[in-house]
């Protein structure tokens, strides 16, 4: 049971006024913190914004590249630019498509939007 589904139960059990107040004041208290929490960028976000901004510079929209080209032009591992160009993806900045690799078969290229 998370701290929430507590102060929820502890405020429709309605058990005293004085115990009501005090859960909408720590439910008020977490909403507060998780507003905060979400707005602030985290430490890792902030190291691969450069990173980002690198594989949108080598991008285009002619030729799709897969995630090994990707990681190769950056420095970074495949699993890393595998990871951030689907962070890109979700923000609608590229757009995946199968890329045929020979000796490998198919698999994903992004390229810009």
């Amino acid at each position: 049971m998370t701290t929430r589904e507590f102060l929820t139960t502890v405020l429709s059990a309605n058990l005293s006024d004085e115990a009501n107040e005090k859960a909408q004041a720590l439910i008020a208290a977490l909403d507060k913190r998780n507003e905060t929490r979400s707005s602030k960028p985290s430490k890792r976000q902030l190291e691969n914004q450069p990173i980002r901004e690198m594989i949108l510079g080598y991008l285009n929209e002619s030729e799709p590249k897969t995630a090994a080209d990707i990681g190769e032009h950056c420095g970074i591992t495949t699993q890393k630019a595998s990871a951030l160009c689907l962070q890109l993806q979700k923000e609608e900045l590229l757009t995946a498509e199968e890329v045929k690799v020979p000796k490998k078969g198919k698999v994903k290229g992004y390229r810009i939007k």
